[in-house]
């Protein structure tokens, strides 16, 4: 008798779990595939030139989004507006050399340095190797104050690697590929990426401490550290890394700094008794805009990357107003952020997170969502699935919240694969929610996955698959109405 009242007590709490609110139903069933389409069909069309950071195109798109949040009746919490400006600095590559004894290695010949900081003259500064720059490699080789010269598989990232050497604070780092004919290739790209600068919220200042990041071809790295790259190599695998004598190079990285200016959009929705709480829905609206060239399709309309995400912001603030003006409007108050320069580094998001118009102590949680449209070649014969990334890094209340809103209204295939701290690809610390994440707001981030069109003129709106989108749309929409309407606040969990 205890065992059946025990089955019929466990039937009757998942019952409970999955009964659906029809209130917020009726609200989610709003987010059509059709409604989708339209406001995609305009913001990623050839008319808003690629929405690049700053320029015209972008300021078309802003509009647009700007126009949408004031029809949906939200308010502008920009002092009245819904722009906050964003003011940026674009850092253009002047005399940038590197120097071993008396051999000078030349920007864009032997070496391109990615970064922003003028290092204000000549650098002199012991130099390292910490072979393939893993953490058992840093345990061994004292970094800090130095360059490290790392060597990068032929398919490895480099990003894990150059997050610990500025961890274990490094003063400059040096990278070079075991594939010795990959330099001259990627030199070509990064020199065609870095022509128009790189950009950044904070003015770079001469002589600032952390410098940017050396790729150097592999007779650069031999040179350097007065060797061979077959003895570098041998150092890797036979973990003879203290074998290799510590060297001395000068460098130099001058910089043109100029202003260019964009803006975040921002819709703001009061909710009621808890209105002093917010949520925010973000989403990055602008892109990479066009190719060089003359022939063939030369815009990136970013459909995908992030046309989806930002359509999807906007119907989910059409539907939370709709929901208001009918007396149901959200406990706890919402602001639909679309953030430019996400692709230039986070640059809206880490603005607005540096000069919030809401405190952030106020806010709840960040429900971020970029690239929601198109299925990855993982999952090309899929049921319905997305991404998700990040909900239990600082919130298992989160967690388990939307985990539990999902299978109660969308059942998507939830996918953590790109959860996983030591997946190489790092998407963690690659969207807007970062911004969020490191000032301990819980996020979620929502994503279909990298595409064979990603960052190509091939990210088309007729590529888009709307039922999908609008269903991936649906599952933020039902965790941010839970969010916005329980009794307590989401809260971050103990560190």
């Amino acid at each position: 008798m205890k065992k059946t009242m025990c089955v019929v007590l466990a039937l009757i709490t998942a019952g409970h779990l999955l009964a659906q609110d029809p209130v917020a139903k009726k609200y989610g069933d709003l987010i059509t595939p059709a409604d989708l389409k339209e406001n995609l069909s305009i913001l990623a069309s050839d008319a808003m030139e690629g929405r690049e950071t700053g320029k015209r195109g972008q300021k078309m798109a802003a509009a647009f989004v700007k126009a949408n949040l004031e029809d949906f009746g939200l308010a502008g919490p920009v002092n009245g507006g819904f722009y906050q400006n964003v003011e940026l600095y674009t850092s253009m590559p002047g005399d940038i050399y590197l120097k071993a004894g008396q051999t000078k290695f030349s920007n864009f010949q032997d070496i391109v340095f990615y970064g922003s900081s003028d290092s204000g003259g000549d650098v002199t500064v012991p130099t390292v190797f910490v072979g393939k720059g893993r953490k058992e490699d840093f345990d061994l080789i004292n970094v800090e104050g130095k360059a490290a010269v790392i060597q990068q598989g032929a398919e490895e990232n480099y990003r894990a690697a150059l997050t610990l050497a500025r961890e274990r604070k490094a003063k400059v780092v040096l990278i070079y590929n075991e594939n010795a004919s990959a330099f001259k290739e990627f030199a070509a790209q990064l020199k065609d990426y870095l022509s128009e600068g790189i950009l950044s919220v904070k003015k770079p200042e001469a002589g600032e401490q952390r410098a940017g990041v050396f790729f150097i071809a592999q007779p650069v790295a031999a040179k350097i550290l007065n060797t061979t790259i077959e003895k570098l190599g041998k150092a890797v695998t036979e973990n003879t890394l203290k074998k290799v004598k510590p060297a001395t190079i000068m460098y130099k990285t001058a910089m043109d700094i100029k202003v260019l200016k964009s803006d975040n959009v921002l819709g703001y929705l009061e909710g009621t008794d808890k209105k002093d709480e917010l949520l925010v829905i973000s989403a990055h609206y602008d892109h990479i805009g066009k190719n060089r060239g003359t022939e063939g399709d030369l815009i990136n309309n970013g459909a995908d990357d992030d046309g989806s995400g930002t359509v999807s912001v906007l119907q989910l603030a059409k539907v939370f107003a709709q929901a208001k003006k009918e007396g149901k409007g959200p406990r706890r108050s919402i602001l639909f952020l679309l953030v430019t320069g996400e692709e230039k580094g986070l640059l809206g998001s880490d603005y607005y997170t540096q000069h919030p118009v809401f405190p952030l102590e106020s806010t709840v949680v960040d429900l971020n969502i970029d690239m929601v449209g198109r299925r990855d070649p993982q999952h090309k014969d899929s049921a319905p699935y997305v991404y998700v990334i990040g909900s239990d890094k600082l919130s298992t209340e989160l967690h388990n919240l939307n985990e539990q809103q999902n299978k109660t209204y969308t059942n998507l295939i939830f996918d953590y694969t790109y959860n996983d701290q030591n997946h190489p690809d790092r998407l963690y610390y690659r969207s807007d929610h970062w911004n969020f994440a490191k000032n301990n707001i819980p996020i979620v981030f929502y994503f279909d996955g990298i595409h064979e069109d990603y960052h190509k003129p091939s990210d088309e709106v007729s590529k888009i698959e709307f039922d999908l989108m609008a269903k991936r749309a649906q599952a933020v929409f039902y965790t941010a109405w839970e969010i916005a309407n329980r009794d307590q606040r989401i809260v971050a969990d103990k560190k």
